[in-house]
């Protein structure tokens, strides 16, 4: 399986117009959007390709020339990447002209990512000139309609009707002529073709009224559907606008000075007040506030944040001030990484979208192929006259354009992707969306995936029935405090007790620390440094053997009399694990657990988080070997992790889980889902809204295909009209559509199994 990568640049969302029957105007993107950061790619605008058929077309004939590498392709940005050797590019160019579009260069600094130029792609993106124009293209095929039906006995009257028709057709369909023979010049059977035959066809057989009618009915309903589309092209737009344009920058002289976001460079100190939305990613360097992470994470509470916490762009500080340090200049946050990562997935198309534009590219010259047996034959098998069956061949045309076909799928997956991208769920591609639903068997990483990833004090008792409780935490506090040692740390952060004074303090190494406090002279260290002062028992050794085989790691306090009192320290389970892991089963997924810790850890772990299967000790290469195994056992595998040791795992699953809270690049580029807050019952979200994606995929499909049957059956016996042919296609359109874009309104927490 071919696995992407989370890019490491910004780009605005590509739309996702979903073939030629939704050929209306994208929205405009700002130039950025023109710049694709593929190494040794050459960028290239194409102004006229804003439809998946025409991206189709443009494929097919670069297919076809030997050295391109790769195609990157952005509807939205009407651009392609061409990866091939500098001889091989003017072959590329060549070829997109003739196959009749023209493709202009695009170049970007690399340091800003923005365009050099910013041209006008050529189309005309006003819409409400567009609507203008429509509206009255309908008041000229109304008006032919009303002179038809009260005074065509008139000759003088008919040829204005005639003649008001002609500017009907032409306000409304000059965009779709043009790239209806563009296509029919290169031998494609499109519905801008199929509309200018049929359109064409009615005019001259004496049906220039419906002609009118017709032709802008359907330009209307192609701005409608447009319009509809929109809200799932640029689902993902709204995220540019979270980030603030400026930022409070901290200057030499320690004044603050308003600067341009995309001015700051890296390691500058920012000020952001309550209320005020975080600029750029960073580390806090001073202040504690709350700071609500939904816009990136997904998560439904603020979180506490205070010095040494990363920040991201796009968030909201929300209690107090704070300063942070810049770590990623605007080109590069992890907004801006979101953000492009669903543009590139956008582009991608998803194993029902491949089917559907197979389909549709056999289906369209069919139609019109069984259209010309129509005008050709029924004139001697049903007795009609010509001018009859000319007429129900061009309504056959009408009605067979795959505009809901086509449009179905790209619409559903882009829409889901949305909706998990607002959710923190980061899926690189309609291929890991649609292949979710067919998970059977997940292995879950410990460390970071189930486990909160950081240890925790989490039991401490004394030992001596003399001994002052607070006085021995106290004592225990003030060695710990001054230690490093991640174990330390944590008793330190559990017992939250007063420091006191420590003389002769010392580190030994891989044993503990040494120190006198209160008067005393005391060891905080592991069992080894015990037993090297010949303080051990058989108590203390069934006491430190219940601890370890609950998975715990234990630090011993003793003075010079012997053992004081014992710290329990683990690596706790998160609150939503238990949840995350009774959610996989009742999707039917057998959740595994596979790390590299000890057997008995791992087994505590796996039956505190409900998991039935584990498995301890495991190399990286083990872990590569057991998803194999379960592949093997269950059929489809994902792998949850967030190390580098994760990384062979993530890429030999069908779809792999990364954390991306606490996750390594390599584990976030070698996966194919992101979850962004590390909540693991993100994961049975996205199978949850898999599922419904493709259910939903099956819906579209269904009734793009049951309407055009039904009406073509109906044209065919000579009971549909072109009115009726236009309203059902359009319809069907419109109707996909609004099915489609559901999947953003639905709650993550009510998405169906």
């Amino acid at each position: 399986m071919t696995k992407t990568t989370l890019p490491d640049t910004t780009a605005k969302p590509a739309g996702a117009c979903a073939g030629d029957a939704c050929c209306a105007p994208a929205t405009a993107l700002e130039p950025a959007a023109a710049t694709s950061k593929v190494t040794g790619a050459s960028v290239f605008r194409i102004p006229s390709m804003d439809c998946a058929v025409e991206q189709s077309d443009i494929r097919r004939v670069l297919d076809k020339i030997d050295g391109i590498r790769g195609l990157n392709f952005q509807l939205g940005a009407r651009t392609v990447a061409i990866t091939a050797p500098d001889d091989v590019i003017p072959a590329a160019v060549a070829a997109i002209r003739a196959a009749g579009y023209e493709p202009t260069p695009v170049t970007a600094s690399l340091e800003s990512g923005a365009p050099e130029h910013s041209d006008h792609d050529g189309h005309d993106h006003d819409q409400s000139t567009g609507i203008g124009r429509l509206a009255l293209a309908l008041a000229f095929a109304i008006g032919a309609e009303a002179l038809d039906f009260f005074v065509s006995d008139v000759p003088a009257m008919k040829y204005l009707g005639l003649a008001i028709a002609a500017i009907a057709i032409w306000l409304s369909g000059v965009e779709t002529y043009t790239k209806g023979i563009k296509a029919l010049g290169r031998g494609k059977l499109n519905i801008n073709a199929l509309m200018s035959v049929a359109v064409t066809g009615a005019f001259f057989i004496g049906q220039w009224p419906e002609a009118a009618m017709v032709m802008a009915l359907y330009a209307i309903a192609e701005l409608i559907e447009a319009r509809a589309a929109d809200r799932a092209r640029n689902s993902i737009k709204g995220l540019l606008a979270l980030a603030p344009e400026e930022a409070d920058v901290q200057q030499a002289d320690r004044t603050w000075k308003s600067v341009p976001s995309g001015d700051v460079l890296l390691d500058a100190i920012v000020r952001i007040r309550p209320g005020e939305r975080v600029p750029l990613d960073g580390v806090i360097t001073e202040g504690r506030s709350a700071v609500n992470q939904a816009p990136v994470t997904g998560e439904s509470l603020p979180v506490d944040r205070a010095a040494g916490d990363p920040i991201f762009a796009g968030t909201i500080n929300e209690t107090a001030e704070l300063q942070f340090r810049v770590t990623g200049v605007a080109s590069n946050t992890t907004l801006s990484r979101i953000i492009h990562a669903v543009e590139e997935a956008q582009g991608t198309r998803a194993p029902t979208q491949r089917f559907v534009d197979r389909f549709a590219a056999i289906y369209t010259p069919s139609v019109f192929v069984l259209a010309l047996g129509v005008a050709l034959f029924t004139p001697w098998l049903m007795d009609l006259t010509w001018l009859e069956a000319i007429y129900k061949a061009l309504v056959l045309l009408v009605v067979a354009c795959p505009c809901a076909l086509v449009i179905s799928t790209p619409v559903t997956v882009v829409s889901a992707l949305a909706a998990g991208a607002r959710r923190g769920i980061l899926i690189k591609g309609g291929t890991y969306l649609e292949e979710a639903r067919n998970l059977r068997a997940i292995a879950l990483d410990k460390t970071g995936t189930i486990t909160e990833g950081k240890p925790k004090l989490v039991d401490w008792e004394v030992l001596r029935s003399e001994g002052d409780k607070d006085t021995i935490g106290r004592a225990a506090m003030s060695l710990a405090e001054r230690s490093d040692h991640p174990v330390s740390k944590a008793i330190a952060q559990g017992l939250k007790l007063p420091v006191g004074d420590v003389d002769g303090f010392a580190a030994l190494a891989g044993r503990g620390t040494q120190g006198s406090t209160g008067g005393r002279a005391y060891v905080l260290g592991n069992h080894r440094l015990i037993k090297e002062r010949n303080q051990g028992s058989t108590e203390l050794t069934t006491k430190l053997y219940s601890h370890e085989q609950r998975g715990r790691t234990v630090t011993l306090l003793a003075d010079d009399d012997g053992v004081v009192a014992i710290f329990a320290v683990a690596d706790t389970i998160k609150e939503s694990s238990r949840q995350a892991v009774a959610e996989l089963k009742a999707l039917g997924i057998t959740p595994v657990m596979l790390t590299g810790d000890n057997v008995a850890t791992a087994k505590t772990i796996a039956a505190e988080a409900g998991i039935d299967e584990s498995q301890g000790n495991l190399l990286p290469e083990d872990k590569l070997t057991e998803i194999k195994a379960l592949q093997k056992r269950h059929g489809a595998t994902a792998m949850t992790g967030d190390g580098i040791n994760d990384a062979p795992a993530l890429a030999q699953a069908d779809i792999g889980f990364a954390m991306g809270g606490m996750g390594t690049d390599i584990a976030m580029e070698a996966a194919d889902v992101v979850v962004m807050n590390d909540d693991l019952r993100r994961i049975p979200e996205t199978i949850r809204l898999s599922r419904r994606t493709h259910t939903v995929l099956m819906q579209n499909i269904s009734l793009a295909l049951g309407i055009k049957a039904i009406f073509m059956i109906l044209a065919i016996l000579g009971m549909a009209t072109m009115w009726m042919a236009v309203f059902a296609d359009m319809g069907a359109t419109l109707l996909v559509v609004a099915n489609g874009l559901r999947l953003m309104k639905v709650p993550a927490d009510k998405v169906p199994s």
